[in-house]
């Protein structure tokens, strides 16, 4: 998968830089290649911990999907 970065230069060095698509993937490094390096590691962080959760929710409710014949009411 790719995604959209933004990459911002801080006044004091560095770089912070976060994910458009995946809200709190959000990360920084000293420089440009690092910033991108560590904003990886938080992407699969964060769709690791979203995962977990779904999974959570789905075993918690028990779900199933069947299908059922109706009578012609005509």
């Amino acid at each position: 998968m790719r995604y959209t970065v933004v990459l911002e230069p801080q006044e004091d060095g560095g770089f912070t830089i976060q994910c458009v698509e995946i809200p709190g993937a959000i990360s920084q490094g000293e420089t440009r290649q690092e910033a991108l390096d560590n904003i990886k590691e938080a992407i699969e962080l964060v769709l690791e911990v979203q995962n977990e959760e779904l999974q959570k929710k789905t075993k918690a409710i028990k779900l199933e999907i069947t299908q059922v014949e109706v009578a012609n009411v005509a």
